[in-house]
């Protein structure tokens, strides 16, 4: 009965402790990334509010009801020091749609923009990014936590708003082929 009890106990510490939050960045390439305000959001899940697209997924079969759809490798907010660049797909209600496919996305760049963060009170830093460039997007706004992990939230004029989780990491530098 000891060892049931043991055995028992040790599956559910086991359990726990690989559920927890698994950090994406170190302390200190957190600190840097922040501070220099150039990073990349790496996209892992997309959250739609339109209740046709979820009603559509919950429909599937066996799919989930947690309202979050999982995204391949690839979907990015990158933020440079004088540029915007977001590759995110859309799901959801588009008010002015197209029929120019790679319109329906967010898949744009933008060299004129204005950006803020603050620090709330939990210690994450909440950007409020504002492109004045791109017609369409009123507002995007990424909030990172301690551990690396990111949520962004998209306002834009012609459509209804989403967002997504993910996480940070430092941006890539292309090499130049000669």
């Amino acid at each position: 009965m000891k060892k049931t009890v043991l055995m028992s106990v040790m599956f559910l510490l086991t359990l726990l402790f690989s559920c927890a939050s698994q950090p994406y960045v170190d302390q200190k390439t957190f600190d840097e990334l922040t501070s220099s305000n150039q990073f990349t959001f790496m996209a892992k899940r997309a959250n739609p509010t339109n209740f046709d697209v979820i009603n559509v997924m919950n429909s599937l079969p066996n799919a989930n009801s947690a309202r979050m759809l999982d995204l391949d490798y690839g979907y990015t907010v990158v933020i440079k020091e004088k540029e915007l660049e977001v590759n995110l797909p859309y799901f959801g209600r588009l008010f002015n749609p197209s029929y120019d496919t790679s319109k329906n996305s967010y898949n744009f760049t933008s060299k004129d923009f204005t950006l803020s963060k603050v620090q709330n009170k939990k210690g994450n830093w909440v950007y409020t990014i504002s492109p004045k460039d791109v017609s369409n997007i009123r507002v995007v706004y990424i909030e990172v936590f301690k551990n690396g992990n990111a949520y962004v939230s998209i306002d834009s004029n012609d459509r209804q708003a989403i967002s997504y989780d993910g996480y940070i990491m430092r941006n890539e530098i292309k090499k130049e082929t000669k």
